[in-house]
């Protein structure tokens, strides 16, 4: 089998793939010199519309609607926009061997591709509870949500097991998203979690308390403490019941699991410097091997604002990571120099009428602001959070597009705060006077 050569190549199929891309176009690259290698079907898409919008009995969303880069308000890139700027667009290929050193790839076909200069972008693959050796946990219709192709047939079960019952299986993200998005479609929801609240990365006990009364008033059932230890299944092998390990069995017809997800780095084990289970890069996104690049879920990276190493999990880091890594291999190419990555660390969810969002750091004392009540007709309230007498970090939900830009700078200036009662009583006008 022929071996094909490409000047760059970006491997993976993801969101930070498909702004990499979108990168090296405005950076210049030649026709012919890049490819972009993925194991899915279909061109980089943005993922977060995979458990919201792509769920929905109405408003749905549907590819080619929501390929990169449409989720930062830029250019939709659809499989012709490769095409006409001379990007190979290599699909349903799945790398199964990477040798750094003579800086080759091998696929599980058995083709071969040799590059100058790799950017991994590899993204996370989701925990399956089969890795705990859970019984039962290979019945069908439970299932995992990370690419299209899941989403897919989750949609055909909400049709199939109309106004059936669903149990998500974690507390976090994917299971906050999924209970909402499948009690719209009318299933009835139970989500199961170990942690004594949803969201326990990020969300304090009292946000936590609104959104856990908020669904428990939209008919979500939620059963904390406890986790899945087991599944039942019928003649025809599909899930029946969970068991759970506090002695409970719930009746099921649709199981999804949301219990975090692991980067994809197999394939450059012992071959490229590792920390805090991702690829360690610098400012720029450069591995310790010369000429390879890492980006997104996969790259522990340092993080400027709090002079540390992090690796973060989030679509707005995977989108600007992979700006930062082309624009640092061009301008290493051409001699010019280019920023340090200064990241503000941020995240966000919609589900049902809520949306809200988080800049910065949840560390330190924190400071709860506006009506926080289940039942609250605007949902508007926020929490900060300070740390050495200044705010280092901000979540506001159901804020205004201004609103939320107060909320980003804020986290970034870290002004002094004087008193805690002062700021629970400004509330979101504190960070709009900053």
């Amino acid at each position: 089998m022929a071996e094909k050569s490409f000047k760059y190549v970006i491997l993976g199929g993801g969101v930070s793939a498909g702004y990499a891309a979108r990168e090296f176009s405005k950076q210049g690259v030649n026709p012919g010199e890049l490819a972009l290698i993925s194991k899915e079907a279909v061109a980089p898409y943005e993922r977060p519309a995979l458990s919201k919008a792509y769920l929905f009995p109405e408003g749905t969303a549907r590819l080619p609607g929501f390929h990169v880069c449409v989720g930062s308000g830029g250019e939709r890139l659809l499989p012709e926009w490769y095409t006409e700027k001379g990007i190979s667009l290599i699909l349903n290929t799945e790398i199964v061997k990477a040798d750094l050193a003579s800086k080759t790839l091998t696929s599980a076909a058995g083709e071969t591709f040799t590059y100058q200069t790799l950017v991994i972008a590899t993204g996370s693959t989701v925990i399956q509870l089969s890795d705990f050796g859970v019984k039962g946990a290979d019945a069908k219709n439970i299932f995992y949500l990370r690419e299209i192709d899941d989403a897919d047939k989750l949609v055909e079960a909400i049709k199939t097991k109309k106004s059936g019952k669903a149990v998500i299986v974690g507390g976090g993200y994917i299971g906050l998203e999924l209970s909402a998005a499948l009690r719209i479609n009318n299933i009835d929801v139970t989500m199961v979690y170990p942690e004594p609240w949803c969201m326990p990365r990020l969300f304090t006990a009292e946000i936590a308390a609104f959104y856990e009364g908020y669904y428990a008033n939209k008919g979500v059932n939620i059963i904390k403490g406890t986790v899945a230890v087991g599944f039942d299944k019928n003649d025809n092998g599909e899930v029946t019941d969970v068991q759970l390990k506090d002695g409970r069995v719930l009746e099921a017809d649709i199981v999804v699991v949301g219990v975090g997800g692991r980067p994809l780095t197999t394939l450059f084990k012992g071959q490229v410097e590792e920390e805090k289970g991702g690829i360690k890069t610098d400012s720029f996104f450069k591995t310790s091997i010369p000429d390879v690049y890492a980006v997104g879920d996969v790259a522990t990276f340092p993080l400027k604002l709090y002079n540390e190493i992090r690796r973060v999990e989030h679509v707005d880091h995977a989108r600007k990571s992979a700006e930062q890594a082309v624009k640092a291999i061009f301008a290493s190419e051409q001699g010019t120099p280019v920023e340090e990555y200064d990241y503000l660390p941020y995240f966000y969810s919609r589900a049902f009428d809520l949306s809200w969002q988080f800049y910065g750091d949840n560390v330190g004392e924190t400071v709860l602001f506006g009506d926080s009540s289940p039942t609250s007709t605007t949902h508007k309230f926020g929490t900060y959070w300070i740390k050495d007498g200044k705010v280092v970090g901000a979540f506001l939900e159901s804020g205004t597009p201004e609103e939320n830009k107060a909320l980003a700078k804020v986290a970034k200036v870290q002004p002094a705060v004087n008193s805690l009662d002062q700021l629970a009583t400004e509330g979101i006008a504190f960070a709009s006077k900053i």
